[in-house]
């Protein structure tokens, strides 16, 4: 089980109340949401294996060089780069990363690479099954039947959640289940600033996911004036040749990344808890740190 970690602790800070903090103050609704949603999670899939993977860069350096508009509309005003965050959940990571630790969870984050390419990495490189958990769409590139991935998908909370696979992505999109990536490219995603091919929306990259199946047999297909692709299609696919050079290294999650050798086991309980309930009892954690203890088996 591959775990979003920036994807959960912000939904664990808007869905947790933030009356909830430690006794010196320091607020930890994000804290106690993301233990408990990781807790749920060990109980509903029982995996064997477990990752936290968090962002080395959310702006890799790669894909700024691509498309300097890359997820700048996060960027907070004024600076360089610095994705805009809540003042009271920026303090709370620190923390929940220590706990994670002090639990022997693995975490992994990668210089220069999003969490998503983390996921995808460890996604392509390590035998199914695999369960990635996210409440971010671009993983459903990753989609994967006979391998066995899938996606936990988080849009509507935990409780309702939904996992993704091919007949999943299929249904929603109307596309080949494999080929999210591709209708991605010419949607566009304005959560990361991706402008897709201009005057090519929803329908129009369903339509051309359903005849091809990457960017280049897309681009000769207009070239060659495909029977498949209308004369409006064609002329804006043309002229969407630049973005479309670049827009498979930005959309595509990379998959090859060195990872480290390390243990992806759930970890065995520690001889000594004192250094969790030294952390359960500073932060006022409770039966948040009680539940991921008894979904460990501990």
């Amino acid at each position: 089980m591959l775990l979003d970690s920036a994807s959960l602790w912000y939904r664990a800070y808007y869905g947790m109340p933030d009356t909830l903090v430690a006794p010196d103050g320091t607020p930890v609704n994000a804290i106690r949401g993301y233990l408990d949603m990781t807790a749920r999670l060990l109980t509903m899939y029982r995996p064997n294996r477990l990752v936290a993977c968090i962002e080395g860069d959310w702006r890799p350096s790669w894909r700024v060089a691509l498309f300097p508009d890359y997820k700048a509309n996060r960027v907070e005003e004024g600076t360089e780069d610095e994705e805009v965050e809540p003042d009271t959940l920026t303090p709370q990571i620190p923390i929940l990363l220590d706990i994670v630790d002090a639990f022997g969870i693995t975490v992994i984050g990668i210089d220069d690479y999003e969490a998503d390419d983390v996921m995808a990495s460890y996604a392509v490189q390590h035998e199914g099954p695999v369960r990635i958990v996210t409440g971010d769409r671009d993983l459903f590139q990753m989609v994967d039947d006979d391998r066995n991935v899938g996606v936990v998908y988080l849009a509507k909370g935990l409780s309702q959640h939904e996992l993704v696979d091919s007949k999943w992505v299929a249904q929603r999109y109307g596309i080949p289940g494999d080929r999210y990536a591709l209708f991605a490219m010419f949607r566009g995603d304005p959560s990361d600033g991706l402008p897709g091919v201009k005057g090519i929306g929803v329908k129009g990259a369903a339509h051309i996911a359903n005849h091809f199946q990457n960017v280049d047999e897309v681009i000769a297909a207009a070239e060659n004036k495909h029977s498949a692709l209308t004369p409006a299609l064609t002329k804006r696919i043309l002229e969407g040749r630049d973005y479309l050079a670049i827009a498979p290294t930005l959309v595509q999650c990379a998959q090859d990344i060195s990872l480290p050798n390390v243990s992806l086991a759930l970890p065995k309980r520690p001889k000594d808890m004192k250094l969790i309930r030294e952390f359960q009892e500073k932060y006022a954690l409770g039966a948040s740190v009680d539940r991921l203890i008894s979904a460990l088996q501990w």
